[in-house]
C-alpha cells in the first residue's frame, strides 16, 4: 500500500493535465489529483488539451509535467494527442488510460513512449503508485541536468557519458561497442519503455546490426556488469532503465 505522502512529498510541486470525455470520472479524478499536485486541468477531447498543452506553455514558460489521457474519445483520441504532443516535446512524461486491453493500442503507444498503460476500471492504488515513479524520474532528470556528465546506474554505479565508460565501486568496468549504444539509448530517457523496434532502429542507423535475439543476449551479458535490476525487461515489449535513487 502506498501512502498518500509518500506520493504529494514528489508530486507536490507539479503539474498535471486529466483528459477524459466521460464527465464524471473526470470530475471525481480531478478532486483526487487536487489533494497531490500542485496544478490540475482537465478538459474532455484530445483538441481542447493539444490546445490547453501549447495554451500552459505560452503563458507559464514550462511544459505540463505528466500528462494523464484516455484513448478513446471524440474528435481526437488519445493516441492522436499523444503524437501531436511529442511533435511538440519529445521528451513529456504521458500515461494513458483505455478500457480496451488491446496490444494494437499498447505497442503502438509504448512504441511512442508513453510512461504507462493503465486498464480501466482504475485502480487507484496502481495510478498513484505511477505517479510515484514518474515523479522520481522527473527529480532524477532534473538531478542529471544538474549534475552534468555523470550518470548514476545502481549504488556505486556511474556512467560517464562524456568518456563512454563505466565504472562500480570505483573500479572501471570494460563496455562493449554495442552496449555503450544500448545504455546511452536507454538512458535518454529513464524509465521509458524502448522496444525491440526502436532499439533496432537505433543500432541501424549506426549502421551496426542487430535483431531482438541479440538484443537480448546483448541484455544479458549487461546485467552482469551492472547493479541487480537496473535494466527491466517488458515481455514481448521491450526494455528500460530503471532510475536509481539513494535509500
Amino acid at each position: 500500500m502506498i501512502h498518500s505522502n509518500e506520493i504529494a512529498q514528489h508530486t507536490k510541486g507539479l503539474s498535471i493535465l486529466f483528459v477524459e470525455d466521460h464527465e464524471e470520472l473526470r470530475l471525481d479524478t480531478v478532486e483526487i489529483l487536487k489533494s497531490f499536485f500542485k496544478t490540475v486541468d482537465s478538459c474532455e477531447n484530445g483538441q481542447i488539451a493539444l490546445d490547453k498543452y501549447k495554451d500552459f506553455k505560452a503563458n507559464s514558460g514550462s511544459y505540463y509535467d505528466i500528462v494523464l489521457s484516455d484513448i478513446q474519445m471524440p474528435i481526437m483520441n488519445g493516441i492522436e494527442l499523444t503524437e501531436k504532443i511529442y511533435e511538440i516535446n519529445s521528451k513529456q512524461s504521458i500515461i494513458i488510460l483505455s478500457a480496451y486491453d488491446d496490444s494494437k493500442y499498447l505497442l503502438s503507444l509504448i512504441n511512442l513512449g508513453i510512461e504507462q498503460f493503465i486498464k480501466k476500471p482504475i485502480d487507484y492504488q496502481e495510478l498513484l503508485g505511477t505517479f510515484l515513479n514518474v515523479a522520481k524520474k522527473i527529480e532524477r532528470k532534473n538531478t542529471v541536468v544538474k549534475t552534468g556528465a555523470f550518470l548514476e546506474l545502481g549504488e556505486n554505479t556511474l556512467y560517464d557519458k562524456n568518456a563512454k565508460s563505466l565504472s562500480v565501486n570505483g573500479k572501471n568496468v570494460y563496455l562493449t561497442k554495442y552496449e555503450i549504444i544500448f545504455i546511452e539509448l536507454l538512458t535518454t530517457q529513464f524509465g521509458k519503455i524502448y522496444s525491440n523496434e526502436n532499439i533496432v532502429t537505433r543500432f541501424n542507423d549506426l549502421e551496426e546490426s542487430m535483431d531482438a535475439t541479440n538484443i537480448r543476449k546483448l541484455v544479458s551479458k549487461l546485467r552482469k556488469k551492472l547493479s541487480e535490476n537496473s535494466v527491466e525487461s517488458i515481455y514481448g515489449i521491450g526494455y528500460k532503465f530503471l532510475p536509481y535513487y539513494k535509500s
